[in-house]
């Protein structure tokens, strides 16, 4: 026994404790795999109670349970950031899975026929190992952010909680996804606002209980059977899906409009301690939100495994160049909502089968205490 609780050699180390680390835990415990989540976070659920606490999900209740768990709320409701986070350590809790939190890899590696994972003096060997980081790793921030004048509050939307943390004067938003859109509108209620960016796109209903009923499921159905990897319609939509934000849900550009924000084209750079824009305009801000997405974070891995740093090859988060290793919870891993509670349930279920059977026992391996 080694000094995490677990003896010998794992089938499968799954990385990551969201909802697609989870997801599949249920379905290997099922199986009677011998197997391990690791969570970064001190606490399960902590990866959506850390985001800003006005935060509800987009899609209803009905939708948002893990496999044998439905979500406990009304099915057209929308649950908060707080109500996802206690809903996924009630799942963890009622399955007994096997977590182990504060507990994050600093280097993954292949020793034979095993994988290697170490964390601050601590060792993991499996036979197998599931990358399930999700696609939210490292906040993404322009390099010329480091111009802005010190007098000015900046942070990246993964940072943001509430309107406290802004003081007094103009806040600029940059970006406009559904972060910076939902941002935006809350931080103009208390401060003269700014939205840099473009939409990509809008959905055509109003967001709420009657969507949820009639227009909703019609978007999870596209997302999960039409927009996927195995049809033409999902490989042409994939690429210009990832590198876009996504369409508006639920606060809409009329929104905005209607609540004073101004909206600007993209910030181009910094003058003078200030953000400009492409026509040179300097924006007179006191505070600056960066809703500019997320990038992948695999610096941890050994590159031997990884395409040029990037994720590697891969089908159905099947890596094809190193055999047991796996990748669950990216953006469009398999279909549009693959990052979503939805997808990663129903990617969770297909890898489950594909993850090659080395060692079974009648219980899971459970971290100790």
């Amino acid at each position: 026994m080694n000094n995490n609780g677990v003896t010998g050699t794992l089938d499968t180390l799954i990385i990551g404790g969201g909802q697609a680390g989870l997801a599949l835990g249920h379905y290997l415990k099922e199986q009677n795999r011998t197997f391990l989540i690791l969570d970064a976070h001190p606490r399960t659920g902590d990866a959506w109670r850390q985001r800003w606490d006005s935060l509800r999900v987009f899609t209803p209740a009905k939708y948002d349970g893990l496999p044998g768990m439905p979500f406990p709320a009304d099915p057209l409701s929308f649950p908060s950031k707080d109500d996802v986070a206690g809903y996924l350590e009630g799942y963890a809790a009622k399955f007994d899975l096997p977590v182990l939190n504060s507990v994050r890899i600093e280097h993954l590696w292949r020793d034979g026929n095993r994988f290697v994972a170490a964390s601050n003096g601590r060792r993991w060997e499996a036979h197998n190992v599931v990358v399930a980081t999700g696609c939210s790793q490292a906040p993404k921030i322009p390099d010329f952010a480091a111009e802005l004048d010190p007098a000015v509050v900046q942070f990246h939307s993964s940072e943001y909680r509430n309107l406290g943390q802004l003081q007094e004067g103009p806040v600029l938003v940059v970006g406009l996804g559904n972060s910076g859109a939902e941002i935006g509108l809350e931080v103009s209620r208390t401060h003269p606002t700014i939205v840099a960016g473009k939409p990509g796109g809008e959905i055509p209903v109003k967001h709420g209980r009657a969507a949820a009923r009639y227009f909703l499921p019609v978007v999870r159905f596209v997302g999960l059977h039409v927009l996927t990897l195995s049809n033409p319609i999902g490989r042409k939509a994939a690429p210009a899906f990832t590198a876009h934000a996504a369409p508006l849900i639920r606060t809409k550009s009329k929104d905005l409009a209607a609540a004073g924000v101004r909206r600007v084209p993209r910030i181009a750079g910094v003058e003078n301690g200030l953000p400009v824009l492409a026509d040179g305009t300097r924006l007179e801000v006191s505070n600056v939100i960066w809703c500019t997405g997320f990038r992948d974070d695999f610096g941890w891995m050994d590159p031997v495994m990884l395409d040029g740093g990037a994720l590697p090859r891969q089908r159905r988060g099947v890596a094809l160049d190193t055999p047991g290793l796996f990748f669950l919870g990216q953006e469009f891993m398999y279909a549009a909502v693959s990052a979503t509670l939805p997808g990663a349930s129903r990617d969770a279920r297909y890898l489950a089968g594909r993850i090659p059977v080395v060692s079974a026992l009648s219980e899971s391996v459970r971290a100790a205490t």
